[in-house]
């Protein structure tokens, strides 16, 4: 009986373990498990007791190593986890608070989230105090690793009648619950600001509190779509403020309201503040010193600039360009040797004019706050109408319809008395040749360019002045050798032929400015810059009428082409990207990582059509086997960002890379998830390479399926 008893009491002590084990149990849900990621609903209240109206509950989130999701506020890509309440019963609503995020890097930007574990604090309020509650989440959360996958979780959890608390879930409830920032006035915020450019390119905060911050980081939210790269943040006055810089990488006005900031410091302080938006910049509370290259590599970096200017003379582009050097050396064959010296050091130094004067507009435009680059001036229509007018003159007087002439008092100061023609048109031709080289950029330059924008004043003129060398090499090379001119062919006939060419050729570049004129402001305007340039070509080819009157003419029909690109404005229809197949998505900046979260290999093509160097990659690379069909496969996405016109997007992307000039192509992939950036001359060899080490297999076979 002895041992009948005690296995009696066995049996009870066992039980009672089961039934208080259940009910420690009652108050979460099953734990719902997908891959990376466990799920469950917490509940501080093992059931309702009567007169409840608020339960206090949570959703945990357990996350593998490695693997991280996102906040309400993700950063540039990702999405935040969506809480469907719509099945529960007897729930009114659902209040969710958000802990405190952490800063992480994934595909090279900056996003917002957790990692490990995050349990979302609940308030929910009950339809019907008192009675029993069924709670039913669809919970939908994007995890990431190298890999994004979306996982969605069906919560439920059933509260009966009860009074029991769950000690447990209520101690990870309110742990979480203290991660979840403090309001300003709570938090002891003295003040705060934000200060957001006219060009949406920075977001500038500057935050007072009473308490001093430590380590502080900065989460702000600016709405929908909008992204926000690193800070820079400063902290001063024994750690009382805190002021921090963001560069603005995307924006969407439609969704802006006011700036919010979460501020933490370390992973057991935070608060939020709605601060107050001013119009003016917010100082520094201290400078930092940018560090200044040192000697060995202000002389590479100027070599790498002269050389590049060196190469602009072979580039695609040079074909005009050397029809212009030809035909200021067709008057040379009757002058001195003197006066070939000359007139070259005058092509040279209008070659350094324009030079000069590029760098210091760029200077102006970069201390301004306007994204400025090399070729630049092409996105704009203005410039491109007086250009096409210059040149229609130019192959005009090749063509023989009239001969330019100087004022007898300039071509005397300028010729020395009438010796000669005139030095004018050899500082022309420098500075024409130097104007319809800049489309290109060619190896090396882009690294010095990218240099001299980033740097100082200092550095925008040693690398354009070296620049500018390199392009008038040419130019220097006869000055320094006049007798070089003696080599060429004696005048005769073969002269006209020569003429008739070049004003061909001189043809063929107006015809490519006009194709970018269209593609920027459409077919009305550009049909209407061109007659008024003939109107101007028989014009200056009317010999009947008065100077006067042909001067005033000239000046009024000049004024029309400059304004007809803003009276005239229409935005071109949409045409195909591209012929091939290859099918090439527009550019998102965004949407890289998306595809590169989900295994595939992202081509970037920044191109516009004013770039030479763009097309003749497209030409001898991009359309031929074997890089043909490896941007045709399966995993692997060809994204186009077309630069024709300014766009904002783009020119943030470029300076990303501190790089101010097209071509730009980058390869992403599970392996390369950061890019990897290609030279400005790209081979078939250099793609196919950098395609196998960003994507996850070396396979190129697989072809897309694309719509038709």
């Amino acid at each position: 009986m002895l041992k009948f008893g005690h296995l009696i009491k066995a049996v009870i002590v066992a039980g009672l373990t089961i039934f208080v084990a259940h009910a420690a149990q009652a108050a979460t849900s099953e734990t719902v498990t997908k891959p990376a990621i466990k799920a469950r609903l917490l509940t501080v209240q093992d059931g309702i007791a009567e007169d409840t109206a608020t339960l206090s509950a949570g959703v945990q989130l357990q996350l593998d190593e490695g693997w991280k999701t996102y906040w309400r506020s993700p950063g540039e890509v990702g999405t935040p986890p969506q809480f469907d309440w719509s099945t529960s019963e007897n729930v009114a609503n659902v209040r969710l608070e958000w802990p405190a995020p952490l800063r992480f890097t994934a595909f090279g930007i900056e996003n917002f989230g957790y990692q490990g574990e995050v349990v979302f604090p609940l308030q929910i309020d009950l339809k019907e105090p008192g009675e029993p509650v069924s709670l039913s989440a669809q919970v939908s959360v994007l995890v990431c690793s190298d890999i994004c996958v979306p996982q969605t979780l069906s919560l439920s959890l059933t509260l009966p009648k009860g009074s029991g608390l769950d000690r447990q879930s209520g101690e990870l409830i309110a742990a979480f619950a203290r991660k979840v920032p403090l309001e300003d006035e709570q938090a002891g915020v003295e003040s705060a600001k934000a200060y957001i450019d006219d060009k949406r390119t920075e977001l500038i905060v500057d935050v007072t509190i009473e308490k001093p911050l430590n380590t502080p980081d900065i989460f702000p939210e600016l709405g929908h779509g909008t992204a926000l790269g690193k800070p820079d943040v400063r902290v001063s006055e024994a750690g009382r403020r805190v002021w921090a810089q963001f560069p603005v990488l995307s924006f969407n006005e439609e969704t802006f309201d006011r700036p919010r900031l979460t501020v933490t410091d370390g992973t057991e302080r935070a608060f939020a503040v709605v601060p107050n938006v001013v119009a003016t910049a917010l100082v520094p509370p201290f400078s930092i010193e940018a560090l200044t290259p040192d000697l060995n590599e202000m002389i590479w970096i100027t070599l790498l600039a002269f050389l590049g200017g060196l190469i602009l003379n072979v580039m695609p582009c040079v074909l005009p360009v050397l029809s212009i050097k030809l035909s200021s050396a067709l008057k040379l064959g009757n002058q001195s040797t003197a006066q070939v010296r000359r007139g070259f050091l005058a092509s040279a130094l209008g070659v350094m004019a324009f030079v000069w004067g590029l760098a210091l507009v760029l200077f102006v435009l970069q201390q301004m706050g306007i994204a400025v680059g090399w070729g630049l001036q092409f996105q704009n229509p203005i410039f491109l109408a007086g250009i096409i007018v210059v040149l229609i003159v130019f192959a005009g007087n090749l063509f023989g319809a009239f001969e330019i002439m100087l004022p007898s008092g300039l071509h005397n100061w300028l010729s020395k008395k009438g010796e000669g023609t005139g030095y004018k048109a050899d500082f022309l031709t420098g500075v024409f040749g130097a104007v319809l080289a800049t489309p290109c950029s060619a190896p090396l330059l882009g690294t010095a360019v990218a240099f001299a924008l980033a740097g100082r004043p200092i550095d925008i003129m040693l690398v354009f002045t070296s620049l500018g060398a390199g392009l008038a090499t040419p130019y220097l090379i006869v000055a320094a050798r006049p007798q070089l001119v003696k080599h060429l062919p004696k005048p005769g006939r073969w002269m006209l032929l020569l003429k008739l060419l070049l004003a061909v050729m001189l043809s063929g570049t107006v015809l490519w400015l006009l194709w970018i004129m269209f593609s920027l402001v459409g077919l009305l305007t550009t049909i209407t810059v061109l007659v008024l340039a003939h109107l101007l070509l028989v014009l200056l080819s009317w010999r009947g009428g008065a100077l006067r009157l042909r001067i005033l003419g000239s000046g009024l029909i000049v004024s029309l082409v400059l304004i007809t690109p803003i009276t005239l404005f229409q935005v071109p229809e949409a045409t195909a990207t591209s012929s091939s197949e290859i099918g090439w998505v527009e550019f998102d900046r965004g949407r890289i990582a998306q595809l590169v979260s989900q295994g595939q290999t992202v081509f970037v093509d920044v191109t516009a059509e004013w770039c030479l160097t763009c097309k003749a990659n497209k030409a001898l690379v991009l359309d031929r086997e074997p890089v043909l069909s490896a941007l045709a496969a399966d995993d692997v996405t060809a994204m186009r960002a077309d630069w024709t016109r300014p766009d904002e997007s783009i020119s943030r992307y470029l300076s990303s890379f501190n790089r101010f000039g097209i071509p730009f192509n980058a390869v992403y992939g599970p392996n390369a998830p950061d890019g990897i950036v290609l030279s400005e001359l790209l081979t078939s060899a250099q793609v196919i390479d950098a395609l196998t080490t960003a994507r996850k297999t070396s396979s190129l076979s697989t072809r897309k399926q694309t719509a038709p």
